[in-house]
């Protein structure tokens, strides 16, 4: 006999099937759950049983650890990720990219050069249109030139979100007037980001624990507060993953929080306040 719906979920998970929760996040997306978060597994992860009418986590982690619930395991991680942004975060960050960094790489694109950039663990999509925004500002000609922002998330619904570029006005409180007036159309109870912005970005699902499709590299690469959440390994290698997709010279920025380990082999070098820039490399691909 099925359990009531209303009671599914309602029971915490075990120890042991916190344990087993917490392996298959780390070994699908490399992010540590730390001990005494049940709480949070029970309060994200309830919903996800009532709707596949499952009584037990046992069940659960059975579902998901089996071929057939792929799609599940998705959704799982995406229960359990956190998604914290805002436009303009960590806005040194953005002064850096308008007075630094771009000026050079928009003459490049103006010789006619491609210029990539890419937001990593980009959420909703808040730091790739502040990306985006800066860029506007500085060469309100951009969509002439090779130049693309590609952002990516573990998160499918969050992606949705992003390519739909659609924010409610609380999330506007910290883009500048002029910028809100710019580059936002009021529709409904909430602001769209105008459509010749939206064409600049490409929002893609990725887990960053996996194979990257991307062939070409990028001149910047903004992966603030992700790292964080990963094991010490995990963080290390994708350090490293990360300095070889950076062109010579290219920038990546990290969360206030985070700090790239000093890998006797790496070209990585302080460049600001969590910003490194690729140096020694001869090539660019």
């Amino acid at each position: 006999m099925n359990a009531p719906q209303s009671t599914l979920g309602q029971v915490a998970p075990t120890e042991a099937e916190f344990r087993a929760i917490a392996q298959l996040l780390s070994d699908t997306t490399g992010i540590v759950l730390a001990p005494g978060k049940t709480s949070m597994v029970q309060s994200r992860l309830a919903k996800r049983l009532r709707a596949l009418g499952l009584a037990t986590y046992k069940d659960y982690i059975a579902l998901v650890s089996s071929e057939g619930g792929r799609d599940e395991c998705r959704r799982m991680v995406s229960a359990l990720t956190t998604n914290v942004t805002h436009f303009f975060r960590e806005n040194h960050h953005f002064e850096t990219l308008r007075q630094v960094v771009l000026p050079p790489l928009l003459e490049e694109a103006r010789r006619g050069g491609r210029v990539r950039l890419w937001s990593a663990g980009s959420s909703n999509g808040q730091e790739a249109y502040s990306i985006a925004m800066t860029i506007a500002e500085l060469a309100p000609d951009f969509a002439t030139l090779n130049l693309r922002i590609l952002a990516t998330d573990i998160d499918p619904l969050m992606i949705e979100q992003g390519a739909k570029g659609s924010y409610p006005a609380a999330a506007l409180e910290a883009v500048p007037e002029k910028l809100r007036k710019k580059y936002f159309r009021k529709e409904g109870e909430n602001y769209q980001v105008v459509s010749n912005l939206r064409g600049l970005v490409q929002f893609r699902e990725l887990n960053l624990h996996d194979r990257w499709p991307m062939r070409g590299k990028f001149d910047v690469i903004f992966c603030r507060n992700v790292v964080i959440y990963f094991a010490p390994a995990a963080q290390a290698l994708l350090w490293e993953r990360f300095e070889e997709q950076l062109t010579p010279g290219g920038y990546l920025f990290v969360g206030h929080s985070e700090r790239v380990t000093d890998g006797k082999h790496s070209n990585l070098r302080t460049a600001g306040v969590t910003t490194y820039q690729l140096t020694n490399r001869t090539s660019r691909i």
